[in-house]
């Protein structure tokens, strides 16, 4: 792993002092990505596919190489099945939305209680809509998906099964690898919420062939605005538009509109440029780590962040977490999760409490919030070992 990491994201040279546990949320972004979103900006900055003068052509060319490093970061069969969108909330609503006008009564779609609301919601709602049943998978008391009951729940008249690659409170790293054989031995499509797993834990659609997949840019080192939506070809045709407008469209007259085909058909209007080139600087600065090196380090932070928390008697985690995931939630005994934060917010530690964006996940452990720290490459054991004196010192504070 490349040596005194932190050198690299500017966020610390303006807080040196700042322990930045609250990466699920988002993460930072690093100087090459900052420099490239700057450069844009600054003396490139003009509208693609319409002009044709050397600016347009320059940054339609920048953007749509982009999406061909994006295929090749997922190991995508074509940058054809990359599509920019907002984030991952919008991408699961477009997937939402184009499966909503075949969708009856006697049809379902299968989720989980581990999800965050972006990938349950909207499943929720067209279901709402369309008299459809949302069939949700439970939860072990440890936190992780019951995989058996998931495969109960899907038959000849489910339309997808969606699930997090990686939870957001707990880590729990589900089997996509298995949850697409049993989705597909039924001819059933699967989205995988990649938004926690897309930085280190890559999906090669070669060796699980899934069908659509998402994540956000700026959970990747990236900028915020920007996200990804992967469809498999199958499933290309059966897309459609969220908004419709300029530039995803062939020829319109007053009778008739002809559509681009996927991925432009879902790209109407003037997209973020500035944020997908800042993607792909993000995705240019992971290229150029030592990946291997850089998981081993983080599942060793990992591994020595919940060993220390585990020494503190007051300390509940929700679920049982998985040391190999960089996520962990907790509750302090007697301790409400906000009133924390506050007080780890006076030593520049910064994490998350409340229900994030997991409420169904909350209720299946009685919780009314939790606590939450996410690692990411730039930590180091000192930040452990800074929130664990300040949880003593908050615990003996309250007690």
């Amino acid at each position: 792993m490349k040596k005194n990491i932190k050198a690299d994201f500017p966020i610390f040279e303006q807080y040196p002092d700042l322990c930045y546990l609250d990466n699920a949320a988002t993460t930072m972004m690093p100087k090459s990505v900052v420099n490239r979103i700057t450069q844009f900006y600054t003396s490139e900055k003009a509208n693609i596919h319409r002009g044709g003068y050397m600016l347009s052509n320059q940054a339609t060319s920048n953007y749509e190489s982009v999406r061909h490093k994006v295929a090749a970061y997922l190991h995508a069969e074509s940058d054809r099945c990359i599509a920019f969108t907002r984030g991952t909330t919008e991408s699961i609503n477009i997937v939402a939305r184009s499966l909503a006008s075949g969708l009856s009564e006697k049809n379902n779609l299968v989720t989980t209680l581990a999800e965050h609301h972006a990938n349950f919601l909207p499943w929720q709602q067209i279901c709402e809509e369309s008299g459809a049943e949302l069939r949700v998978a439970n939860l072990t008391k440890e936190g992780i998906l019951d995989v058996d009951h998931l495969a109960s729940l899907i038959d000849h008249n489910s339309r997808i099964v969606a699930v997090n690659h990686v939870s957001n409170v707990t880590g729990a790293i589900n089997d996509i690898a298995k949850i697409v054989s049993l989705a597909h031995d039924q001819d059933i499509p699967v989205l995988i919420d990649a938004a926690q797993s897309a930085f280190l834990h890559t999906l090669d659609p070669e060796q699980v062939p899934y069908d659509f997949l998402t994540f956000s840019g700026h959970k990747l080192l990236g900028p915020f605005g920007i996200g990804v939506l992967y469809t498999s070809p199958r499933y290309q045709d059966m897309i459609k538009p969220l908004n419709v407008g300029g530039g995803m469209v062939y020829t319109v007259d007053k009778e008739n509109t002809y559509y681009k085909p996927y991925p432009q058909l879902i790209e109407a209007g003037t997209p973020d440029v500035a944020g997908a080139i800042g993607l792909g600087a993000a995705i240019d600065y992971i290229n150029q780590l030592d990946k291997g090196s850089v998981a081993a380090q983080l599942q060793e932070l990992s591994v020595y962040a919940y060993q220390s928390l585990s020494q503190i008697d007051q300390l509940q985690f929700v679920g049982r977490p998985d040391e190999k995931s960089p996520i962990f939630a907790f509750n302090l005994e007697g301790i409400h999760p906000h009133d924390a934060a506050t007080f780890f917010d006076k030593d520049q530690i910064a994490l998350r409490a409340g229900l994030h964006c997991a409420q169904p996940l909350h209720q299946r452990f009685n919780l009314p919030a939790s606590i939450r720290i996410s690692l990411s490459i730039y930590n180091e054991q000192k930040d452990i070992d800074r929130l664990i004196v300040s949880t003593k010192e908050l615990v003996d504070f309250w007690s």
